[in-house]
């Protein structure tokens, strides 16, 4: 099982939002590689970096932080914006491993086929984000009418290898993660299911892991806010996971 660190990038500078609202955001790095270092120099092998500035616009934005992280070495997901396929060859070309799409994925399952066939469906991983069952989108401005399970099963027939699956209910809150949502995606779809939203403590992933036992496509965990707030450490949780 993998852990993946997040990095949430807003005007340059590594942030966290809460329930992911602009408005609601805390600074914790000027520079968005100083933690992709730390993570790097901790074990970790992934992390999850989100242009927020490129979600709520509709295209990337920082692609020079991108180039930055990916410096590091660490192999990256990154998201954000990324609603055309020159988007996303943008940011597999700046570094990243693979690119995450979440709105045009939402709303255009043919974009998603295009997407598989010009990269490879491990390239491409499709970014889920439920409120309450449904699928949110625009930086979770939007609630659409598709289930969030129904996306997933149709973007692994249409050949996408992995699914980030956020509860926008607990991102950013720190209260665990929302597990019988999660264990439904991971029935719902042949994907790897990376979950997200709600890590707060070392016994979310101990958890979480025991469910990597009973469903083999439950690939791992994003945490972000517990790392910056000292709530768990880095190395302890990737040692839980392996």
């Amino acid at each position: 099982m993998n852990i993946y660190p997040a990095i949430d990038i807003q005007g340059g500078h590594c942030v966290r939002l809460k329930q992911g609202l602009a408005n609601e955001s805390t600074r914790y790095f000027e520079d968005p590689a100083e933690p992709a270092r730390e993570f790097a120099a901790a074990g970790s092998a992934w992390i999850h970096v989100v242009d927020l500035d490129g979600a709520f616009d509709g295209e990337p934005k920082n692609l020079e932080a991108l180039k930055r992280i990916a410096a590091t070495g660490l192999k990256i997901e990154f998201g954000g914006g990324l609603r055309t396929l020159e988007n996303v060859r943008a940011v597999l070309d700046a570094g990243a491993t693979r690119a995450i799409v979440g709105t045009k994925a939402a709303h255009d399952d043919a974009f998603v086929a295009e997407l598989v066939k010009t990269f490879g469906g491990e390239k491409i991983a499709v970014g889920i984000d439920a409120k309450d069952g449904f699928v949110a989108v625009k930086g979770w401005v939007d609630v659409t009418t598709r289930r969030a399970t129904e996306l997933a099963g149709t973007a692994a027939r249409l050949g996408v290898q992995t699914i980030i699956y956020t509860d926008i209910a607990t991102d950013g809150m720190l209260k665990g993660p929302n597990f019988p949502a999660l264990e439904e995606m991971l029935k719902s779809t042949s994907a790897d299911i990376i979950a997200s939203g709600g890590v707060s403590r070392r016994e979310d992933i101990i958890r979480i892991r025991e469910l990597a036992g009973k469903y083999a496509n439950l690939d791992g965990a994003i945490v972000g806010k517990a790392l910056y707030e000292k709530r768990v450490e880095l190395p302890d949780l990737l040692a839980i996971a392996r």
